[in-house]
């Protein structure tokens, strides 16, 4: 089959399952935004880079960003239809961000397999969760509805969809949901494992090895969406509690999901401001952003991972943590709890409870004698269900070549 692949960034959610549909003989083609320079497994055709939508309508903006991203990504599919002579069988693209919106007009007998990640609900999600954040508002509410209007076309429009959990394939509605299959974009499990003799190098020269104290805590950004804001609020009693304890946070400044905070230029510079003075900094290490086997290092020293989120997309960090081995204490929300079992496999605390964490993270710092247990059950638990090799990828192989078929 001729096999088209349509990301912004690509590859995206799909670096494993391009190379291993080349490999079995498919011609693959990746279509991505001309900005982007991230290493493809396969060839790649860029389309023009979209410009600024200006509008005057809030309600209207997001979907008017959207919308032109897919006209610029149409553009590149009919330059590839007329000039290359180019039809592929089957189309897979994230329409996240409005990519998909028009390729069926340029390619109407072929297969859309799409990548549901999630659906935005005005209720019961990330909108109003957190009222230091984000109070629940009618205007919020009505912003999220608008922010989805091209979520629920990409879903609509396709002839299947992909959600890599349970959770995410539930956020979209009844009407949708049928059109999708929950497979996880899997876990390298061997690359991804414990190992008892790693170690990670601190900027300041300092190695800490799984013989030191280490709490990790890991998001791409810095922000109240993975609780960073209920983790620095435990911090000042984990510290006095663990006198030779060290704290590892790795994530950038800004944010990937949300806003910036009202009264400061970052949520680090916040909370640091708010209890910046009750720790001891030099055994608190912001490491930023790290290379990815810097950020193995860290899962395989730390004693306790700390893993929080709103009711929202699931992290990587999470499986890969507990692919790793680490003892998790994670957050007692929807998307966690469909992975960690309380007392089976990892920890779980409410969410905004910032006693409860502290005490959590405590008695897994000092030493719990579950831990061994839950270590290895987090680890079982990605063997069985989330493995790369043996459950995901050939799940994946077989959902888009049996829908390919189709006709």
């Amino acid at each position: 089959m001729k096999i088209l692949f349509v990301h912004q960034n690509f590859p995206g959610q799909f670096p494993h399952l391009s190379a291993e549909l080349q490999r079995r003989g498919h011609e693959v083609l990746a279509l991505t935004d001309e900005k982007n320079q991230r290493p493809s497994p396969v060839r790649t055709m860029r389309y023009k880079s979209p410009e600024g939508v200006k509008t005057d309508s809030p309600l209207g903006r997001v979907y008017s960003e959207h919308a032109e991203r897919g006209l610029m990504t149409a553009r590149g599919a009919r330059a590839l239809r007329d000039r290359h002579d180019y039809t592929p069988d089957v189309i897979i693209g994230h329409p996240g961000w409005g990519e998909t919106l028009f390729l069926k007009e340029i390619w109407p007998d072929a297969r859309l397999l799409v990548y549901a990640e999630l659906m935005y609900r005005t209720r019961g999600h990330d909108v109003g969760f957190d009222p230091e954040v984000s109070p629940a508002t009618d205007e919020g509410r009505f912003m999220t509805i608008s922010r989805s209007a091209h979520l629920v076309q990409g879903v609509l429009q396709a002839d299947a969809a992909i959600a890599p959990t349970r959770y995410q394939a539930d956020s979209f509605p009844p009407e949708l949901r049928d059109k999708i299959t929950v497979i996880h974009d899997g876990i390298d499990t061997e690359r991804v494992s414990p190992d008892p003799y790693a170690s990670l190098t601190l900027p300041d020269g300092s190695v800490l090895t799984q013989k030191d104290e280490v709490l990790s805590f890991v998001s791409r950004s810095l922000e109240p969406y993975r609780g960073f804001h209920v983790f620095m609020r435990a911090l000042p009693q984990i510290l006095k509690a663990r006198p030779h304890a060290k704290v590892v946070l790795v994530g950038a400044e800004g944010v990937s999901y949300g806003g910036k905070p009202r009264d400061a230029g970052s949520w680090k510079e916040k909370l640091l401001a708010e209890v910046g003075g009750l720790l001891d900094m030099s055994r608190v290490h912001f490491l930023g952003r790290v290379p990815y086997d810097s950020y193995l290092s860290l899962l395989r020293v730390a004693r306790v991972h700390c893993y929080l989120t709103y009711p929202f997309v699931l992290s990587w960090s999470l499986t890969e943590a507990m692919a790793g081995g680490c003892y998790v204490v994670g957050s007692d929300t929807e998307p966690v709890r469909e992975l960690i079992k309380d007392g089976e496999n990892g920890r779980l605390v409410p969410f905004f409870d910032v006693d409860a964490l502290a005490a959590a993270l405590i008695r897994g710092l000092a030493g719990d004698p579950d831990a061994p247990r839950l270590r290895q059950a987090a680890r079982d638990t990605i063997l069985q269900g989330y493995d790369l090799h043996s459950r995901c990828l050939p799940a994946q192989i077989e959902w888009v070549e049996s829908r390919g078929a189709m006709r």
